[in-house]
């Protein structure tokens, strides 16, 4: 969680470092070392290096001072006028307010009580360069007392060095961060030692929301008392919070459902609606990916509308929360439509995206203009209505609510949207109890400051705290068992792609998915009817057209006796700059196909092909001209020569690709032997796919004198061949292009060749032997 909103790069530190050239001048604001030791025990050279490193560029240093089986008395430092005892067990925390260091965390409490583990360490210093930053008292007599007599003096357990001696400033912890206030000093220590760069703002929106509202068995509703109790404390929590007010979510089918005292709860709750902010669940409270039909799923929504309106329950708050977080994520399209037809919602929030857990990875996206939020657990269910059956008691729930996952999920976020129910608030009043209570613990160990906002507030300071979140990244619903089972049930994961065939363009795309399309047991995508054979997904605005959509593009066969392997081909995902990342979160076990021929002529084939479908561009400019096209020229032009040029760079696009995919799971396919021999190829690419029974391509292709290259046949005098876009003559490249292009190609050539040796088992193609030679 500490590093899950930071901007971080790791350097494994540990007995030696990277060339003082090597590491990022300037960028580094601190370096962390987790073992300590491993810092004092460097070798000469290395430490002289890295010193001269943090001197230079303001460097600053943690470490940590790890465990040990050899228990240390009143031993030195190596290089430091500081002396470090070890294995201790120690209790009753506190902070120096005079800490320069200090800035989330506040001084002036101590943490009452023995601090986790039998292995701590403390330091004793006699220079003035050291000044500790926390204290603690000896929890037995492991500690000898000093000379005076004294047995109760604060030992010291995290230490900040000045840098007076040598330059370098330091804080030394003498424990690990499974110390809840340790993660507070370490967020500090960042700060501080980075100057500023590495800081979590001290602003924390929060909002509480109240699912299920009017929704549960009897005898687990609001009651009057209850109400009442719900008003003052939110009268507490806003003396703390300002804003602060519970955000209830409702489904109003269920109003009138419990005992004959519930009820009156239900009716004080509507007598007093205008204390609080309001928002829809479901007319029922069940998964809206049950619903397959809008205009059901639209009704079931205007009937909540009604309810709110006779009820005078505010209807424009813009926010809802879909039942079971079901059709939020994995996203059900129908809802989203349906939501913005009846309650113009704008946004919501999940706990889902892209996982339940770690929560602390959940993150936010926007689809069709909701604005998506990431929603935090507190801890408490719609079954935890009662201390005593609460898991662990009340000292599992106090730990998570001092210095635990309640109170550190809000120290690291600087918004929180906690998810609860109405059960939470009768009966034992639990939830009243854990936010009242954490609120006030932030209070005395933090300097957080605190307060709330409508939802749609939130959201738009959300995405202008993380602008790179706005885009969505559509998961796999079938690598998590919750998202399974909160899918519709309409769709199949079978229906996805097992392999890609990326391109690049004008590389032997077309004919490779002609020959796959002959197979019995392969199919492709149904047709676009914007881009024909290529869906173009993964790369451009129909992404965001969702799952759904793309899914579409391969419904399932169901009378069909075995399942097809399907694939999709668009020649365009070769060097799409997202394309790997956002293909392998949806298809990460799919295989990756790629054809490669010369780069210089797939740019001067692109270039003829442009002309060809009457591209005003390379119908005005030569080949020459459009490949030395200035950065000044204009942009139609630039745009011709970078789609010329670019996708030949092959070696660092499939860097890309192989970031993100295995060696493994990368087929290249030499686009010229396609050409030439392309049972051969085809009979290597069913072996890389291990597609069972094997289809014989040798009875099924034959070379057509007339088009030259391999057709379909048809019959014993007929072939089927591509059409007349296909297969063109153009006239050849002049030379002077193609001087020039060999030397621009050649270094991108160069690291092709290294990368298909690293990769092994794949023979280096004659045309790269070629184009090298002659660049040479």
């Amino acid at each position: 969680m500490l590093s899950s909103r930071f901007r971080y790069k790791i350097e494994v530190a540990g007995k030696s470092l990277p060339s003082l050239t090597n590491l990022d001048k300037g960028r580094y604001g601190v370096i962390v070392f987790e073992n300590l030791d491993k810092y004092l025990h460097m070798d000469k050279w290395n430490r002289e290096l890295l010193d001269k490193y943090c001197r230079e560029y303001s460097v600053g240093v943690i470490g940590f001072v790890s465990p040990s089986e050899e228990t240390l008395v009143a031993a030195q430092l190596r290089g430091f006028p500081l002396f470090v005892h070890t294995n201790l067990r120690l209790r009753d925390a506190s902070l120096n307010p005079a800490s320069p260091v200090l800035r989330l965390t506040r001084a002036g409490e101590t943490a009452w009580g023995a601090l986790p583990g039998d292995d701590w360490a403390v330091f004793q210093h006699n220079h003035s360069t050291y000044e500790p930053i926390e204290w603690a008292q000896r929890n037995s007599q492991d500690y000898p007392s000093d000379s005076g007599g004294q047995v109760h003096l604060p030992l010291t357990t995290v230490l900040q060095d000045h840098g007076q001696l040598d330059g370098i400033k330091r804080i030394l912890f003498g424990s690990n961060l499974h110390f809840w206030l340790h993660r507070l000093l370490f967020l500090d220590a960042l700060s501080y030692l980075s100057h500023g760069q590495l800081s979590l703002s001290l602003e924390r929106m929060i909002l509480v929301d109240i699912d299920d509202i009017f929704v549960g068995e009897k005898g687990t509703r609001l009651r009057p008392d209850d109400v009442r109790a719900l008003i003052a404390t939110q009268k507490i929590i806003a003396s703390m919070v300002p804003g602060f007010r519970f955000n209830l979510g409702f489904s109003g089918k269920y109003h009138h459902h419990g005992t004959h005292e519930e009820n009156l709860g239900d009716d004080f709750l509507l007598q007093n609606v205008h204390e609080f902010t309001w928002f829809s669940h479901m007319w029922k409270h069940q998964q809206p990916h049950l619903y397959d039909n809008i205009t059901l799923l639209i009704s079931e929504m205007q009937l909540n509308h009604a309810f709110a309106e006779d009820h005078n329950i505010p209807t424009t708050s813009g926010y809802s929360i879909s039942p079971h977080h079901s059709g939020v994520y994995p996203a059900h399209e129908i809802l989203y439509e349906a939501w913005q037809k009846v309650w113009n919602i704008k946004v919501t929030s999940t706990e889902e995206y892209p996982h339940l857990r770690p929560a602390r990875l959940r993150r936010g996206f926007i689809h069709r203009n909701i604005m998506v939020l990431p929603r935090q657990t507190c801890g408490l269910f719609t079954h935890t209505m009662y201390i005593d059956r609460y898991p662990g008691g009340r000292d599992k729930l106090d730990e998570s609510i001092q210095g635990g996952e309640l109170f550190q999920t809000i120290v690291y976020n600087p918004i929180n949207i906690f998810m609860t129910h109405m059960s939470n608030y009768g009966s034992d009043r639990l939830a009243l109890y854990t936010f009242q209570s954490v609120i006030k613990f932030l209070q005395c160990w933090t300097n957080l400051k605190l307060a709330s906002a409508p939802p749609i507030q939130l959201a738009e300071m959300y995405f202008r705290l993380h602008p790179e979140e706005v885009d969505p990244v559509w998961g796999n619903p079938c690598d998590d068992p919750r998202h399974r089972k909160i899918w519709s049930k309409s769709k199949n994961c079978d229906s996805l792609p097992k392999f890609l065939v990326i391109g690049p363009q004008k590389t032997g795309t077309t004919a490779l998915y002609t020959f796959l399309s002959m197979h019995s047991s392969i199919a492709s995508n149904v047709p676009s009817p914007d881009s024909f054979e290529e869906i173009q997904f993964f790369n451009g605005k129909n992404y965001y057209r969702g799952l759904d959509w793309y899914m579409d593009f391969f419904p399932m066969d169901t009378n069909a006796s075995t399942i097809r392997y399907m694939f999709e081909k668009s020649a365009t995902y070769f060097d799409g700059e997202t394309v790997p990342k956002r293909a392998h979160a949806l298809l990460p076990h799919a295989k990756i196909v790629t054809i490669l021929i010369s780069p210089a002529k797939r740019a001067y084939s692109w270039y003829q092909h442009q002309r060809a479908h009457s591209d005003a561009i390379a119908n005005n400019y030569s080949f020459y001209q459009v490949i030395t096209a200035a950065d000044t020229a204009p942009k139609a032009l630039r745009d011709l020569r970078n789609r010329c040029l670019n996708p030949g760079k092959y070696a660092q696009y499939l860097e890309r690709w192989l970031s993100y995919y295995t060696a493994q799971q990368l087929h290249i396919i030499d686009g010229e032997q396609l050409r030439l021999n392309p049972v051969d190829v085809m009979n290597d690419l069913q072996r890389f796919l291990k597609i069972q029974p094997a289809f014989d391509y040798s009875n099924r292709l034959r070379y057509d004198i007339k088009k030259g290259f391999y057709c379909q046949i048809v019959n014993e005098k007929r072939n089927k061949c591509l059409g007349k876009s296909k297969g063109r003559q153009y006239p050849p490249m002049d030379e002077r292009s193609a001087k020039l292009l060999q030397r621009y190609y050649l270094s991108h050539n160069t690291a092709l060749v290294k990368l298909m040796k690293k990769l092994g088992a794949r023979p280096i193609p004659q045309w790269l032997k070629d184009d090298l030679s002659t660049g040479t």
